[in-house]
């Protein structure tokens, strides 16, 4: 069961380094039957990750789309550059725990995934458990009410 609203596509972007992985991801929510926003980049020449990071997060922030992945070498750039948007809780995760503990304790709603730095066939593992987590209130939604400067 989808814990978001599959009537609105996930938005997706990477820098160069991200390519690979984010055409494997495409491929497995095409496999689920999922639609997607791509904010590209659509090759591997080099790029400036922010490019990509905000039109993701500009479209979850402004609800197009129901949640966002980024990719990038290390993920900190995305992640650091969807962060500056409000409402956006972007989380670097690279393996399924951390997506997981990103949506059940942190509401997290921008998956961002070091891409240099996981196994092929492990991204799509963590975006299936992101997808399929919901957020466990109580005690964490305080804390994330917490989170907005």
């Amino acid at each position: 069961m989808y814990t978001f609203d599959i009537k609105k596509p996930i938005a997706i972007g990477c820098d160069h380094a991200g390519f690979d992985c984010k055409e494997d991801l495409i491929s497995f929510l095409e496999g689920e039957g999922m639609t997607y926003k791509d904010f590209g980049t659509y090759n591997k020449d080099s790029v400036d990750y922010p490019d990509f990071a905000h039109p993701v997060a500009i479209a979850v922030e402004s609800g197009e789309a129901s949640f966002g992945v980024l990719l990038c070498g290390s993920a900190n750039g995305v992640a650091i550059t969807a962060n500056k948007h409000a409402g956006i809780r972007a989380a670097i995760c690279w393996g399924e725990e951390l997506a997981e503990l990103a949506r059940k304790h942190n509401n997290a709603n921008v998956l961002c995934i070091p891409a240099r730095f996981v196994r092929d066939g492990d991204a799509e593992k963590m975006l299936d458990v992101f997808m399929n987590t919901e957020f466990e209130g109580g005690r964490h939604a305080g804390r994330v009410a917490k989170i907005s400067a």
